[in-house]
């Protein structure tokens, strides 16, 4: 199995500014990132996603066969690109390489984005994200054989694009689903 977080390296450490306080009455103020692997016959698939935890959306996510920096960067990016949020958003994530890379951290800072760290070795200061895969794994991955990356690809996407973000009903939001929580947030904010 890969490690998807290496947390010895000499880069910068940005504060837990959560504490697993992961509540947000709105949307895109507290975001929380993290990546995961995929088997396929061809090899690994690795996936980053950011959560939006007042709607429990997943608002960015990019795929690679690298495990590399570009991959957290290019899901954040999808994430601030498509929702455009205002100063002050909190980025959370695990302390691993990729997100106290210079590119990453320069694209927090263009978009005023603050950046948060888990503990050190605590996957529960970042739940919800570890909370997100396990569903996906459960429901897709365990269920599936990925002859290629390709296909492993198409199906990740329906399932956050159009299953997760759409269809699947949470219990942390009144048993709605991420959409519709979104669409009530912002017509409730715009009252």
């Amino acid at each position: 199995m890969p490690r998807t977080t290496d947390s010895r390296h000499n880069l910068g450490i940005a504060p837990n500014l959560l504490m697993r306080n992961f509540r947000a009455s709105e949307p895109d103020r507290i975001w929380l990132a993290d990546i995961t692997y995929v088997p396929t016959d061809e090899g690994w698939l690795y996936l980053a996603a950011v959560k939006d935890m007042a709607t429990m959306e997943i608002v960015g996510w990019s795929m690679s066969d690298r495990l590399k920096s570009s991959l957290a960067v290019d899901a954040m990016r999808m994430a601030l690109q498509n929702r455009r949020p205002a100063p002050g958003l909190i980025c959370h994530s695990d302390r691993g390489i990729q997100y106290a890379a210079g590119d990453y951290r320069r694209l927090l800072y263009a978009w005023k984005a603050v950046a948060s760290m888990s503990r050190k070795g605590d996957c529960l200061d970042n739940a919800p994200m570890e909370s997100f895969f396990g569903s996906l794994k459960n429901e897709l991955v365990h269920r599936t054989r990925f002859r290629s990356r390709q296909k492993a690809k198409a199906a990740l996407f329906e399932y956050i694009a159009i299953f997760y973000n759409r269809q699947r009903r949470h219990s942390t939001i009144g048993y709605r689903t991420p959409e519709q929580t979104r669409i009530d947030m912002a017509a409730k904010m715009a009252a």
